[in-house]
């Protein structure tokens, strides 16, 4: 079975994350969960962007990054949206990654690197009227990513929710979330 980072989104380590971490657990895979914040959640997100901000985005990724370091090399990155930085970026740098999973957000590969590590598979999860996933340039990145890698899917979910797989929030989406999961635990399944 797959070891897995998983990295919350800017509200924090909230119950609907550590939910979802849970499901992969019952699948069979190790899953790790980094509290990026300290303790931290937050009600709405701007609330959570709005700390971020505050504490830095590079701060917020290096502590994703220093998350992962004792973990081995092959390890699956996943993130929901603001825990796509730390995600993508070590699914495309760190030498081993099994693969990656980004839900709700996803960053142009350039930002990290030429393009996308040949033989590291890769799923974008979103929805396709979210505003911050659709109309920011998340999608178009996601495209673009999948089109140039070897092994991409991009899977996108009717509805405007940004966070619709946190089961803890009330933008939560239960037959969207669903099905993310199960596509989830297949790709992990799926893994050598």
């Amino acid at each position: 079975m797959a070891e897995v980072v998983l990295f919350h989104h800017a509200q924090g380590l909230t119950p609907g994350v550590e939910a979802f971490a849970a499901e992969l657990r019952r699948a069979g895979h190790t899953v790790h969960v980094p509290d990026l914040y300290e303790g931290r959640t937050f009600e709405t997100l701007e609330q959570g962007i709005g700390y971020a901000s505050r504490t830095g985005f590079g701060t917020v990724l290096e502590r994703g990054i220093a998350a992962a370091e004792p973990l081995g090399d092959e390890v699956v990155y996943a993130g929901f949206s603001l825990g796509v930085m730390p995600a993508q970026r070590l699914a495309q740098t760190r030498v081993g990654a099994k693969g990656a999973l980004l839900v709700s957000a996803c960053l142009p590969v350039s930002e990290f690197g030429e393009a996308w590590p040949a033989g590291v598979p890769v799923q974008v999860h979103g929805m396709d009227g979210d505003p911050f996933f659709a109309d920011e340039g998340d999608l178009d990145a996601a495209r673009e990513l999948t089109a140039g890698a070897d092994h991409a899917e991009l899977f996108l979910y009717p509805g405007k929710q940004h966070l619709f797989a946190d089961s803890s929030l009330p933008s939560y989406d239960r037959a969207a979330a669903d099905l993310l999961t199960r596509r989830v635990i297949e790709f992990l399944d799926g893994l050598r």
